[in-house]
């Protein structure tokens, strides 16, 4: 069985940034939880020391819709 959390929010830039950073803490931590905000819960994660990192950015150019860039980040391992 499989459990997901989701969120989507519109964030400033600088509230996007403080995010992450609090992300990257969690990860350099000596803990072996990782707790992931996610809207207004939060999800505790066991990542092991090597994590796999996938990135994939997409730029769409449309004249009737205008211009469109997503960047996925997905972190992936077996706890």
């Amino acid at each position: 069985m499989a459990q997901r959390t989701t969120a989507d929010e519109t964030l400033p830039r600088e509230e996007l940034a403080a995010y992450f950073q609090d992300l990257a803490r969690e990860f350099e931590g000596e803990d072996e939880e990782v707790i992931v905000p996610v809207g207004n819960k939060n999800v505790s994660l066991s990542p092991p020391h090597n994590v796999d990192v996938s990135v994939e950015v997409v730029e769409r150019s449309s004249m009737l819709r205008g211009n469109r860039e997503t960047v996925e980040i997905e972190l992936s391992w077996k706890p």
